[in-house]
């Protein structure tokens, strides 16, 4: 899981694997598979850094070289 801030100050914690993707329609929305949008404060580069540091925790990346 990885940490995003909403605008309203609230931390939550989603599974990475479920985000379609990122756009920036002046704030940072993040699509998520289901259907769901959430706008956050971070960056799209903070949120890529979040996944690429989560999937190197989990081992991802060794099924991916």
């Amino acid at each position: 899981m990885i940490e995003v801030t909403r605008l309203d100050g609230k931390n939550y914690w989603i599974n990475p694997h479920q985000i379609e993707r990122i756009e920036l329609n002046p704030d940072v929305t993040l699509l998520m598979l289901s259907g769901q949008k959430l706008v956050v404060k971070e960056k799209p580069e903070e949120i890529i850094e979040k996944i690429i540091a989560y999937r190197r925790l989990i081992g991802a990346f060794k099924n991916e070289e």
